[in-house]
């Protein structure tokens, strides 16, 4: 047991693609709030999650979603023991201690989460909580953080350019081959050499045209692979569980999938 490492928080690897660490930097001392944009598994959470080690700020994280109410973020009377109490939520919390809240994929939460956000996106950075009648102001430390995919919106949950215009924003997408070998390598434990053929992979089923697949292949997927691969299991066997079977479930795609790994692996 290592008697040291309590002391050293790892912070999560993260390879940069372009301005977006001195963005943050910027937007975190000028407390402006900021906006990710940029398909699923690319990388978003995680940069957050790095910044905020980096930083050494203590982070909130909200996986929004269709049932996402205001008060999931804002917290709520529970009863406790026969009494009630309120109970802070993740966003309240993160203003109160000057933290980052991060919420990701914004677009999935309730409307009146984005009623929510307002005043703390522009410059009362204030937090109304109805129910205790409270009014917080954010510490200087507070940073609200979104992130959204534009690709896989559809006309219900577009974000109104309203909103979006209260945030800086940065558009993150799946890193240059090289940048991704390396970051799948770290994550995996697989080679450079064996990923490299995963990434060009990756990098054809991006480029697929006129195919019914939603999404390219995540960052993330591929890293599955990879350590699939790293911890001893066939190649094919693991594209199948981590690329294949997750992108479709279209059997003529998946065909076409799999004839596209044997013309890369041979």
């Amino acid at each position: 047991m290592n008697s040291h490492s309590h002391h050293m928080p790892r912070i999560p690897y993260y390879a940069a693609t372009g301005n977006e660490c001195a963005l943050f930097d910027a937007a975190h001392e000028k407390t402006l709030p900021l906006l990710l944009k940029g398909p699923t598994g690319c990388g978003k959470t995680r940069f957050v999650e790095h910044m905020a080690a980096r930083s050494g700020r203590k982070l909130y994280t909200v996986a929004c979603h269709d049932d996402l109410s205001a008060a999931d973020l804002i917290g709520r009377y529970l009863l406790r023991g026969g009494e009630t109490e309120w109970v802070d939520g993740p966003l309240t919390r993160a203003v109160r201690e000057g933290a980052i809240c991060y919420l990701d994929e914004v677009v999935e939460a309730r409307k009146d989460v984005i009623v929510v956000l307002h005043p703390l996106t522009d410059t009362r950075r204030t937090l109304m909580i109805d129910r205790t009648g409270e009014e917080l102001i954010a510490p200087p430390g507070f940073m609200l953080i979104a992130s959204y995919n534009p690709g896989y919106q559809n006309v219900l949950k577009r974000m109104k350019p309203s909103t979006r215009q209260r945030f800086l924003a940065v558009t993150f997408d799946f890193p240059d081959p090289e940048t991704e070998i390396a970051v799948v390598a770290q994550e995996s434990g697989l080679e450079a050499g064996r990923v490299a053929p995963l990434v060009r992979l990756g990098g054809h089923i991006r480029n697929l045209s006129g195919m019914d697949l939603e999404e390219g292949v995540s960052t993330r997927l591929l890293i599955y692979a990879a350590t699939l691969i790293a911890g001893g299991m066939g190649v094919d066997r693991a594209l199948e569980a981590a690329v294949i079977e997750p992108l479709t479930d279209d059997v003529d795609v998946q065909i076409a999938l799999r004839d596209l790994v044997t013309t890369i692996y041979g």
